[in-house]
C-alpha cells in the first residue's frame, strides 16, 4: 500500500521528473473526468430505481451492495485496517456521500425531474473547492475563482430560470446534499493522497453497515418492492457505478490533480445528466440547456489551465 500511496504523491512526482508529473497529471484528470461520467447517470438511474424500490429502500440496499462489493476486494487482498488516525474522515466520506446524498438526492427526486436537479447540483463543484480551502488550506488562483464563480452562476442562472424562480422542498433536499457530499469528496480526496481510492471508498461503505443492513430491514418491510427491469438497472448502476467504481476512480483523479481542479470538472456532470434524462427518461429540454452548456465549458477550460 505504501508503494501505491507514493505513486500518485508528490514525493514520486518531483523525483519522476517534469514528463512523469505532466502525464500523472494527464492520467488524474481523465479518472476524474469517468468518475463525472458515472457520477451523471446517478440520477437517472435513481429514477429508474424508485419504479420498483421506496426511496429508503433504495438508499439501503444500493449501500449495502457496494459495501458487499468493496468488502469482498478488501478481504480477498488482505487490506489491513486503516490506521485510527484515518477513521474521523471515512466517517465523513460515509455520512457525505454513502448516505446523506444519495438520501437527500433521491428523496428529492420523488417530487423533482432529474434535469432540474442535476442543475441544482450543479453548485457541487463551488461548494467542494470552499470547502477544501476550509478544510485543507488550499488557496487556487484568483483566476480558478473567478471561472469557478461564473460557472456556479450559469448554473444557477439556469436552474432559476427552469423552476421559474420558486424553490421548492425538494430543492431543500438538493442544496443539503451539496453540502453533506462536498464535505466527503473533501475529506476522501484527502485520504486519498495516503491510501488508494478505492480503499478509501470501500472502508467508508462497510462503516456504514450498521447503519444500512437495519435501515434496509425495517424500510423493506414497510415499502412495497415491484422488480422491473428499469427498478433492477437503475439499483445495479447506482450501487456499482455511482456508490463504488464511480467513487474509485473519482479519488484517484482528485489525489492526482488536486480537489479544486477536479471538482471543477463536475460542472459538465449536469449538462451530461440532462442528456440522459432525454436519452433515458424521454424529458424535454429547454433551449437554454446548450447555452448554459457552453458556458459551463469554457469555465472548466479557465479552471483547469488556472494555477493555484
Amino acid at each position: 500500500m505504501r508503494a501505491q500511496s507514493s505513486a500518485t504523491g508528490p514525493t514520486a512526482i518531483a523525483v519522476d521528473g517534469p514528463g512523469t508529473e505532466s502525464g500523472a497529471r494527464s492520467l488524474g484528470t481523465l479518472q476524474a473526468a469517468l468518475g463525472v461520467v458515472a457520477f451523471s447517470l446517478t440520477f437517472p438511474a435513481t429514477a429508474w430505481g424508485l419504479e420498483g424500490f421506496g426511496p429508503w429502500s433504495l438508499i439501503a440496499v444500493r449501500s449495502i451492495l457496494a459495501a458487499v462489493i468493496a468488502g469482498g476486494c478488501l478481504l480477498a487482498l488482505r487490506v489491513p485496517v486503516p490506521e485510527r488516525r484515518h477513521w474521523f474522515g471515512l466517517a465523513v466520506v460515509g455520512a457525505g456521500v454513502v448516505l446523506g446524498f444519495p438520501l437527500l438526492t433521491t428523496l428529492a427526486l420523488q417530487t423533482s425531474t432529474t434535469a432540474h436537479a442535476a442543475v441544482v447540483v450543479g453548485l457541487l463543484p463551488l461548494t467542494t473547492a470552499l470547502l477544501s480551502a476550509l478544510r485543507i488550506g488550499t488557496r487556487p488562483s484568483r483566476t480558478f475563482w473567478i471561472a469557478a464563480l461564473a460557472g456556479a452562476a450559469a448554473v444557477i442562472t439556469f436552474t432559476v430560470q427552469q423552476s421559474g424562480g420558486a424553490l421548492t422542498t425538494a430543492d431543500a433536499y438538493l442544496f443539503g446534499a451539496l453540502l453533506v457530499c462536498a464535505a466527503g469528496y473533501t475529506e476522501g480526496g484527502r485520504l486519498a493522497r495516503v491510501m488508494p481510492g478505492w480503499q478509501v471508498i470501500g472502508w467508508a461503505l462497510v462503516l456504514c453497515l450498521p447503519v444500512t443492513v437495519p435501515m434496509a430491514a425495517v424500510a423493506l418491510s414497510f415499502e412495497p418492492v415491484h422488480l422491473t427491469a428499469h427498478g433492477v438497472a437503475g439499483l445495479l448502476w447506482v450501487s456499482v457505478g455511482s456508490q463504488f467504481l464511480g467513487l474509485v476512480v473519482w479519488y484517484r483523479g482528485m489525489a492526482a490533480i488536486g480537489i479544486p481542479k477536479a471538482s471543477q470538472l463536475q460542472l459538465a456532470q449536469p449538462l451530461l445528466t440532462l442528456v440522459w434524462s432525454v436519452l433515458l427518461l424521454g424529458e424535454h429540454l429547454t433551449v437554454a440547456a446548450p447555452l448554459t452548456a457552453a458556458a459551463v465549458l469554457v469555465c472548466i477550460a479557465v479552471t483547469q489551465r488556472a494555477r493555484g
